[in-house]
């Protein structure tokens, strides 16, 4: 058996900032607790919730670890007590509330799930954060169902990508907004119906157009901002609209009138902050209803770049730039 070392690489920061206060730091290996296992790991994915912790706007939950980095793919090194689904040397992936930049770390064993058959390590380490926060919102709170039409903005982020290939496969009607022609085009090639690039089109009246002037039966928000008050304009009679995050701020001015009128349901939520059983519920679905869909192809991570654990800061600065189609991973 393998002597684990007592110390690991991470990524840390000792303030808030841009993406250069990301720093190589030696950290202790942590120990698994009860019910959960210790993993090596091999990829860890980027997302937007790394970056506002990094900025200083997204704290991790009390008793989750500082280091940045919500999902991961690697290899079980350790068993906590208790541990029953995992063994030492299988290969897992799954979604954690930090800790994802690093040489090792832990996770409960209900928050992880097998690699699903076909995809390689690195696709795997792309996988969880996207995926969970994707049925979580879009199946589960916003109830899409085959025959229905939904509208994605940021087609080409992480989870635009994601809920294109998810809804396209469940039998939707999709719409994707995006901010190039070269992005629409990706959007197109990963499913959706029509693609609406939002500086040269006026996705309000492009998304009446797709619907047959009937509108949009569920809308996933990043946006916020002025989008909230045009997702009300863009949805159909008893729509739904699901906010995950606010790039252009979490305030608007809105004519509620609309929500009345039409009988609108906008609702959202987070993941991170959420238990481990309720991450459990999530991942149980996934196994049974999406992993057979990622192991016949039928949908996909899609990478845009990878980058060494020592280059977080390049990583980051690459997701600001908003020029990715797709993830970013670390190689660890």
């Amino acid at each position: 058996m393998t002597t684990l070392p007592q110390t690991m690489t991470a990524i840390g920061f000792e303030a808030p900032g841009g993406p250069d206060v990301l720093k190589p730091q030696q950290r202790a290996v942590p120990q698994p607790g009860p019910g959960e296992v210790l993993v090596a790991v091999a990829f860890a994915g980027i997302n937007r919730p790394d970056v506002l912790q990094r900025m200083g706007g997204y704290a991790p939950p009390p008793g989750a670890s500082d280091i940045p980095g919500l999902e991961f793919a690697g290899t079980v090194v350790g068993l906590g007590e208790g541990v029953s689904r995992y063994r030492q040397g299988e290969q897992i992936c799954g979604l954690v509330a930090g800790g994802g930049y690093a040489e090792y770390l832990v996770v409960h064993e209900s928050n992880a799930l097998p690699i699903p058959a076909g995809l390689s390590l690195e696709e795997a380490g792309a996988i969880p954060e996207t995926y969970f926060t994707v049925w979580s919102n879009v199946f589960q709170r916003g109830a899409l169902k085959s025959g229905e039409s939904f509208m994605v903005h940021g087609g080409t982020s992480g989870i635009g990508t994601t809920a294109i290939q998810l809804a396209k496969a469940f039998g939707a009607t999709v719409l994707a907004t995006a901010g190039s022609d070269e992005k629409c085009r990706a959007c197109r090639d990963l499913g959706a119906d029509h693609a609406i690039n939002y500086r040269s089109e006026d996705f309000v009246a492009a998304a009446k157009v797709a619907t047959g002037k009937r509108g949009v039966d569920l809308i996933l928000d990043m946006v916020g901002g002025d989008y909230i008050a045009r997702n009300y304009e863009a949805a159909a009679e008893s729509g739904r609209i699901v906010q995950i995050a606010f790039l252009n701020g979490p305030k608007a001015e809105v004519d509620f009138r609309r929500l009345m009128m039409k009988r609108l349901t906008h609702t959202g939520s987070t993941l991170r902050p959420r238990t481990i059983a309720e991450k459990a519920a999530i991942a149980a679905e996934l196994e049974a209803k999406v992993w057979p869909l990622l192991a016949q192809g039928r949908c996909k991570p899609v990478i845009h770049a990878r980058f060494p654990l020592a280059q977080a800061a390049e990583a980051h600065a690459l997701m600001e730039s908003n020029a990715h189609i797709g993830k970013i991973v670390l190689t660890i």
